[in-house]
Formats: structure tokens, C-alpha cells, sequence
């Protein structure tokens, strides 16, 4: 369906709903199922030599972060039916860094209902997934960005295949969720690759493991719990990547804020630099992605 793609990655990060239950399954055996090779690659979206300016917030009454629990693992609920994930964690160590941790709170509301909470005035931030897009800054005032989400390419271990993807791939059957972004994506950057639609990721990741198709063409963040969880039976690893475009994929994840709030973006700015320099971002970043997206 790529006559109707949906290039505002704020709606992409919605169908991620359909497939929570699997994803928190998966992370508990991330850890014991880690892929061998180099550590990580820990982002870092901050000049370590930028200094930004710290308003004191110290006089408002509260700061509620407004997010979801359909988003794992970046906000969802645990085994305990507590809020978990990496943005709510992210927002409990921005507020320790701003010294507000008695004012701060962190609510999960259906992703329907974000848009009117914040502006009416039920929270003061969203952490929920919403990516910077030329729409949502219309609506939004952004923090700075904290984590870009790339598309990676899957393939076979058995493929043995080099490190020239685009002559690798060429004229090979590459499987993609239709009517996504990746799709659009895909399409554009590599048209010498045979683009295979699929409706559902079960039935792409059967057809790469059956050698039905070559590849993979995805979302990094699901490709990387599948590739970490039984599921994948050790089929597949990534090739290539990772890849980004504001283009296609947004600018990344980052706070939102209302619009006339110009003083908590940049209060919400200075942590994230604080927690960049002082290695607390990087200790979430691996808590969280202990096999990495890049």
C-alpha cells in the first residue's frame, strides 16, 4: 500500500500496541541471548563542549509526565503492573538531575488521550514515543532529541554475505511491513531490490527463515528483540545500517512540551546534556538495549 504512507512516525510508533506482549516476553531472555561481537554503540546527541543554561523550575507545583503502556520497551507495564521502560526511567533521572524528584510524576494514559491532557493541562510533558515530524512540531515545543529510532536491514547467518549491502541485496527479494515509512524508505534508497510487502512481521520473519526471501527491512528497535528472542530460532543477524532519515523516519524521540513552555524544554535540554556527560544516558541506553540498535 505505498500510495498511502504514513511518513509521521508518531503514528508508526502506535501499531507498536500489537506486538507489546511479545516484546516484554522477549526482554526478560535479552540478557542470556546476546549476540557475540563489539559492545554497543551508546548515541550521544549532546556536544560534550555545549554548555545549556538551567532555569530554575524549583517554583512549579508539579511536573507530570504523560505517557503510554503499549510502547516496550520503552513505557509498558512489567510482570508487577508497574510503569516500566526506558522513558520512564529517562524521566525519573531527568528529574533527579533538575533536583524536582518530589514534584515529578509520571501518569500512563491511552495514546488517544495525550494530545488534549497536555494541552488542557493535565501534564506538563509527554515521553511517550512522539516523534519530531514537521506535524508534531506544529502541535508540540520539543526538547532536544534523545534517541533515534534506525531501520536495519535482517538477513540469513547463513548468507555470508560482505559489507556492500547495496550490491549484496541487488535484485534480491527483501521483505518490509507494507504501508510504512521502512516501505517508502526502502523503496526510495535501494529501487534495485526486490521490495516484498508483507501485512504481519510473523509471516516476514517465517519467509526469511524458510529462504523465501533475502532480507529483512524494518524498524531496528522490533528487529532486535526478534533477533534476541526463540522466536528467531538464531536464523538472522543484522546486515549493513544502521539507517536514519528525518526524511522518512522523523528526528527522533523526544519531549513534548506545550507550545508557550519555552523554560521546561530547556530545563528538560540541560538534563539530558547532564545525563550525556556524566554516563547516566549510557547506563539507561544499555539497562534497556543491552544488544544495542546501532
Amino acid at each position: 500500500m505505498i500510495a498511502k504512507v504514513e511518513n509521521d512516525t508518531s503514528l508508526l510508533f502506535k501499531g507498536y500496541s500489537r506486538i507489546a506482549c511479545i516484546l516484554v516476553a522477549c526482554f526478560a531472555i535479552l540478557w542470556s541471548n546476546l549476540a557475540a561481537g563489539a559492545e554497543p554503540q551508546v548515541p550521544n546527541y549532546i556536544d560534550p563542549r555545549e554548555r545549556i543554561s538551567a532555569p530554575d523550575i524549583s517554583d512549579r507545583a508539579r511536573i507530570r509526565f504523560l505517557t503510554t503502556v503499549d510502547f516496550p520497551p520503552f513505557n509498558f507495564l512489567d510482570q508487577s503492573q508497574k510503569l516500566a521502560g526506558f522513558n520512564v526511567d529517562l524521566a525519573r533521572a531527568i528529574c533527579e538531575i533538575l533536583g524536582v524528584v518530589d514534584k515529578c510524576q509520571i501518569q500512563a494514559l491511552p495514546w488517544s488521550e495525550l494530545d488534549s491532557a497536555l494541552l488542557n493541562g493535565q501534564g506538563e510533558a509527554l515521553i511517550a514515543g512522539v516523534a519530531k515530524t514537521p506535524e508534531s512540531q506544529a502541535k508540540y515545543t520539543f526538547s532536544r532529541s534523545y534517541l533515534e529510532l534506525p531501520a536495519r536491514f535482517v538477513v540469513s547467518k547463513n548468507a555470508a554475505l560482505g559489507s556492500d549491502v547495496a550490491a549484496e541485496l541487488k535484485d534480491k527479494r527483501v521483505g518490509v511491513i507494507s504501508g510504512t515509512a521502512h516501505e517508502a524508505m526502502l523503496r526510495s534508497w535501494f529501487p534495485e531490490f526486490r521490495a516484498v510487502p508483507f501485512s504481519q512481521w510473523n509471516w516476514a520473519h517465517q519467509s526469511l527463515r524458510d529462504g523465501k526471501i533475502e532480507g529483512i527491512f524494518g524498524d531496528g528497535v522490533q528487529l532486535s528483540f526478534w533477533l534476541q528472542s526463540p522466536a528467531s530460532k538464531g536464523c538472522c543477524s543484522f546486515h549493513g545500517g544502521p539507517y536514519l532519515s528525518p526524511v522518512f523516519l522523523g528526528e527522533g524521540l523526544a519531549i513534548a512540551v506545550r507550545p508557550d513552555d519555552r523554560e521546561l524544554v530547556e530545563a528538560f535540554d540541560n538534563a539530558l546534556s547532564q545525563l550525556n556527560r556524566n554516563g547516566r544516558f549510557a547506563e539507561l541506553y544499555l539497562r534497556w538495549f543491552p544488544g544495542g540498535l546501532y
